[in-house]
């Protein structure tokens, strides 16, 4: 008799599961593979869930702002591939979309991935269970990635159990758990979800060359990531900036801005706006980091040998990234354009100047192939194309 979820467990009294209608045929032609029917049963019972109050169990599902089921999957299959580069390359399990590869189902409040190995048979029915664990799991040992010989179903009805102390499969095993199914509560609001239509390249294949390889400076950067049409910089002027500065910046940062503007890069590194006026404007950002600057070197001086602005050499930041790093300028010598540029970075130690200009710089990185420590940076499979980019702020950013 095939073991169903509803012979262990119950709905959650606060918050009982709800279905999300979804198009089978259209998600698995998107995906290109049959799902496993005991999965398909369970979407169509109960939706997204939280079982046992402690795995999320996505299935085809949009909530906007939130998750989306295409997205989540690309993103969790990304992460899971950087992490199993940790393992010698003949023990790296292959990722979805890859032949045989593993491909995600659910994760855990601990941060763990739950994956079936759909190399085990053609048949998705057949299909077994694999566990990425991010921490410490009681039996896991050293190896975080485990393979049990249970589909979904079978899998989830042994963490249901009495005791740790029950015979389990090789390998920790999560629970015991209690046998509820709770609508995952930041999915309240699920909908159906539509595979993405097929989109054409963004670029040729003449227009990639350039923008990846034989391209240079702005106009190599336009391809890869488009300016604005609208760019914005603020409601004053360079001038007046150079005035409460006393002195200009350089050149080619006013070309990047006048034509970008402010805004935030691959959504990680942010351009302050240079020529806002009033509480936020340029200065307040630069004050607000040296003094964070000066607080950390005065404990710390080995770790944060940068002179602070405006003192001869000094740091001056004009960029920040979403973890806390800082990119600016070494104020040395008279003409700013000869100032090289430096990367504070917020989990790293404290590099040299950076040998390039700001434009070949950003370009380099935008490329994949300009690293230094704690920039952000692309994993070897990543395609540039796809991850650079431009987002552009408007009079309501912070920033």
């Amino acid at each position: 008799m095939t073991l169903d979820l509803a012979d262990f467990t119950e709905p959650h009294a606060e918050r009982p599961p709800a279905p999300v209608p979804v198009d089978w045929a259209a998600v698995e032609a998107w995906l290109g593979l049959r799902l496993p029917d005991d999965y398909k049963r369970l979407a169509d019972r109960y939706g997204p869930v939280d079982f046992g109050e402690y795995f999320w169990i996505h299935v085809p599902c949009v909530e906007q702002g939130r998750f989306e089921y295409g997205e989540w999957l690309r993103e969790t299959h990304r992460e899971a591939r950087i992490e199993a580069r940790e393992l010698p390359e003949d023990a790296r399990p292959p990722l979805h979309p890859a032949p045989g590869g593993l491909l995600a189902w659910g994760t855990t409040r601990g941060s763990d991935i739950l994956f079936w190995d759909t190399s085990v048979s053609d048949d998705p029915d057949e299909w077994t269970v694999v566990v990425h664990h991010s921490g410490a799991i009681p039996g896991s040992g050293l190896r975080p990635w485990h393979r049990y010989d249970l589909t979904l179903t079978e899998y989830l009805r042994l963490t249901v159990r009495d005791s740790w102390e029950t015979p389990s499969p090789p390998g920790p095993l999560m629970g015991p758990l209690p046998g509820t199914l709770a609508r995952t509560a930041f999915l309240a609001g699920a909908e159906p979800w539509t595979p993405p239509a097929p989109v054409e390249p963004r670029l040729t294949g003449a227009e990639r060359r350039i923008a990846l390889e034989t391209g240079s400076g702005l106009d190599a950067l336009r391809l890869l990531c488009p300016p604005p049409s609208r760019p914005y910089l603020g409601d004053g002027t360079w001038e007046g900036l150079f005035g409460e500065l006393g002195t200009r910046l350089p050149r080619e940062y006013v070309r990047l801005l006048d034509e970008w503007g402010a805004g935030c890069w691959s959504g990680w590194l942010r351009f302050h706006t240079p020529l806002r006026t009033g509480e936020r404007r340029f200065v307040t950002h630069v004050d607000d980091t040296l003094s964070g600057y000066r607080s950390l070197k005065a404990e710390y001086p080995d770790d944060f040998p940068l002179a602070d602005w405006p003192g001869p050499g000094g740091f001056l930041p004009f960029a920040n990234s979403i973890d806390g790093d800082c990119l600016g300028w070494l104020t040395e010598g008279e003409d700013p354009d000869g100032w090289p540029l430096v990367f504070w970075p917020r989990h790293a130690a404290q590099g040299p100047a950076l040998e390039s200009g700001l434009i070949d710089m950003l370009l380099a990185w935008q490329r994949g192939r300009f690293v230094t420590p704690g920039l952000c940076a692309w994993d070897e499979e990543d395609d540039p194309v796809e991850f650079a980019g431009f987002g552009a702020w408007d009079d309501r950013a912070h920033w």
